[in-house]
């Protein structure tokens, strides 16, 4: 069997079951590492306490009665422990993260040390706007930059992530109509091939939600769209790339489309790193757009935050955007605009999302990563991304369905399908097997137009190299699931815990510690 470039072959590795037990449960450096709850006690601390004295507590009758509960360790012990749990999670630092429609690309270094700086670190939202000029110009300058990459008119910064951005625009659309006499358009369109969030954003804002078909080849039903267009319609929700990572060619139809109704234009704009530097959607007819910054510019992504989602609009939208903005006036001093008031300044606001500014730290790291590459090389982004989502692509004809290859090349990610595998082995299997090769697996059953969708995303930031390897090891386990080899069944075999049932976790979580074999909680 031919060796890879490392020299390690396959058949080196014993199987689970040819594996030794150790008496730890650890294999060689993969610690076991038992919960918390386990390895502490509750009768000792790791820190010596002088007994005090809490008659003169404050607290009245919700002093604690009994003792907390909360197991005691050293300091060696709490550090370990926690070392080890980090050790059995999965980073973009350890490896290719193949999620679809997620966008896990490499974070920057030069971007930390920037957001590090003092000034930036630790600057406070409620200084004086004169001591804070430098991050208000940071604000500032990313804000122009968005506008000018996207061919808007005017940018939300405040909003917290893509989905609050979505809501922005939702909102600003719905002030907007509000303005003009028309709150009776209650009806939001959200086409198959949309981001899931779509439709839940434009239900939590009041609005009605209708879907609307993707053709064949896996685009919005255009035809179908124009149909549906009336007086009740207030918006359309595009994903654009789309989630089959497809590019809408119909967008600026669209648009015209939906503006001589009467409606207004919103696009996702979580896939921005697909087309930066060479598309801009205002020219296709956007009224509002949110952009992932942890997605496109390459600030930090995932365990739920910190993210940012600014939300750019259209000249039609924007004196309806949310407060606080920055306003630079002519001699460089930059003012935060942060009421409503008659007049120039912002009187038609919908008002404020969150208490302050946004996300320091990610308008730092977000400006960095724009300046370090330029326009010349924000273009080679897209650029990149695209062709290794294509490689990736291309490199799986044969072995895994990609339904809609023969409409030609995708975006940035590659879409494939279930179909081919053995009876009774489905994608999951497929995903459970990755984890035993070293990978994350890759975005599971959605979207949901493709059966049994694997949804893949290189990003711009792997090398040819890393793509061949994760190309290799996703062809191995196919190859095995179309010939039904049963061990897969039961992947994943070499992770710290085997095959969860997510279903189970997800509907009756186990919020509470209680006293039970590892096994029960696994399995």
């Amino acid at each position: 069997m031919a060796m890879n470039q490392s020299g390690w072959r396959p058949e080196m590795t014993p199987s689970a079951s040819d594996a030794p037990a150790t008496f730890t449960g650890n294999r060689a450096l993969m610690l076991e590492e038992p919960t918390i709850f386990e390895i502490g006690s509750t009768d000792t601390t790791g820190v010596d306490f002088a007994d005090g004295d809490v008659s003169g507590s404050r607290l009245g009758d919700l002093t604690r009665k009994s003792a907390i509960g909360l197991p005691g360790l050293s300091e060696p012990e709490t550090v370990r422990h926690y070392t080890r749990l980090s050790r059995q999670n999965y980073a973009i630092d350890l490896g290719l993260f193949p999620l679809g429609s997620c966008t896990m690309k490499h974070n920057p270094r030069l971007n930390e040390r920037m957001a590090r700086l003092p000034g930036f670190a630790d600057v406070h939202p409620l200084q004086p706007v004169d001591t804070v000029q430098g991050a208000l110009g940071v604000i500032n300058e990313l804000a122009m930059w968005l506008i000018t990459l996207t061919g808007m008119h005017g940018v939300a910064m405040s909003p917290k992530a893509g989905a609050h951005g979505e809501l922005c625009g939702i909102l600003c659309i719905k002030a907007a109509l509000e303005a003009r006499g028309e709150g009776h358009r209650k009806v939001v369109l959200v086409p198959e091939s949309a981001h899931g969030t779509n439709p839940a954003t434009a239900a939590f804002a009041g609005f009605q939600v209708e879907d609307i078909p993707a053709t064949a080849e896996g685009r919005v039903d255009t035809a179908a769209l124009k149909a549906r267009l009336g007086p009740d319609v207030a918006a359309v929700m595009i994903t654009n790339p789309n989630t089959c990572g497809l590019f809408e060619r119909d967008l600026k139809e669209i648009s015209d489309a939906v503006h001589a109704a009467g409606g207004y234009v919103y696009c996702d704009g979580a896939n921005f790193n697909a087309i930066v530097g060479r598309v801009r959607p205002g020219d296709l007819g956007v009224d509002a757009m949110h952009i992932n910054l942890h997605k496109t510019f390459s600030t930090p992504h995932g365990g739920g935050g910190p993210g940012s989602g600014p939300v750019v609009l259209s000249e039609a939208l924007s004196p309806f955007g949310p407060l606080p903005f920055t306003a630079r006036h002519a001699d460089g001093h930059i003012q935060l605009i942060e009421e409503e008031t008659a007049g120039d300044d912002h009187p038609d606001t919908f008002g404020r999302m969150v208490a302050f500014h946004g996300q320091m730290g990610m308008f730092t790291r977000a400006l960095t990563y724009i300046l370090s590459h330029g326009a010349d090389g924000l273009r080679q982004v897209a650029e990149d991304a695209v062709l290794n989502a294509n490689y990736v692509l291309r490199s799986l004809e044969g072995t895994l369905d990609a339904p809609f290859a023969a409409s030609g090349p995708c975006m940035h990610e590659a879409i494939f399908s279930d179909a081919g595998m053995a009876q009774g082995f489905t994608t999951l299997d497929i995903a459970k097997g990755l984890i035993d090769e070293g990978y994350h697996p890759m975005t599971v059953y959605f979207p949901l137009v493709v059966h049994g969708a694997m949804l893949v995303e290189p990003t711009e930031t792997e090398s040819k190299a890393a793509l061949d390897q994760f190309i290799g090891a996703l062809r191995s386990v196919a190859e095995r699931a179309k010939a039904g080899d049963a061990a897969l069944k039961s992947a994943p075999h070499y992770a710290p815990r085997r095959r969860l049932d997510e279903t189970l976790a997800a509907r009756k979580p186990v919020l509470v510690w209680k006293d039970m074999p590892v096994k029960e909680a696994a399995e």
